[in-house]
């Protein structure tokens, strides 16, 4: 019998590093053709939806992966390349304000209010594009994240049945980023699930 269950373990093990793998290759290859590295080549969109990421890291310090996004955002809206900018992320407390804070950042990069949505429930990269298209009624987008990231949400878009590219901010030094990339190995596989599992799931109880 404990041979029984080492074998299961392992099998189990096993399969979910080869899940995890397959995960990985089959939504870079999927998306890695709508990600563009120069902005001139990037075709026009009517928004961006920037994902929301906290203003300062664990250690109170300024975090480069918030202000590159930031910056990639600005860009995109000055070169004309989009007509507006949707900024969606978590608002779970008063004190904790990823969608506020954005905008007080590209404001000061000249970006105007009236160009400026704002979603404070895209408390996930699912619920934020999701919401783009089902809440604010976008379904022509540029995508503004970190590469690493921009993979997983274009995948989301393309299940949601949206015309989404990425516009990749510049990436962060290795020994802030090695962390995050770790994470988002195994978020893309979650994705998956979260997509074709769980979504299922919730469309039949509610008879769709």
């Amino acid at each position: 019998m404990i041979k029984f269950f080492i074998r299961l373990g392992l099998f189990l093990l096993i399969s979910a590093i080869v899940f995890a793998i397959f995960s990985n290759v089959f939504i870079i290859s999927k998306t890695s053709k709508y990600i563009y590295e120069d902005i001139d080549s990037i075709p026009e969109k009517k928004i961006a939806l920037v994902l929301g990421t906290s203003k300062r890291n664990m250690k109170g310090e300024a975090n480069s992966f918030f202000d590159n996004r930031m910056d990639a955002a600005a860009q995109l809206f000055h070169k004309g390349k989009v007509k507006g900018l949707l900024l969606s992320g978590d608002n779970r407390t008063r004190y904790y304000n990823e969608p506020s804070d954005m905008k007080k950042s590209l404001m000061k990069k000249g970006v105007p209010e009236s160009a400026i949505s704002i979603d404070t429930a895209g408390l996930s990269t699912i619920e934020s594009v999701y919401r783009c298209k089902e809440v604010f009624n976008h379904h022509d987008v540029a995508i503004i994240t970190q590469e690493f990231h921009a993979f997983r949400a274009l995948y989301i878009s393309q299940y949601y049945e949206m015309d989404a590219i990425a516009y990749p901010a510049a990436e962060v030094p290795v020994y802030s980023s090695t962390r995050v990339t770790i994470r988002e190995f195994f978020a893309r596989p979650k994705a998956l699930l979260d997509l074709y599992i769980l979504n299922s799931l919730l469309d039949f109880e509610r008879g769709d």
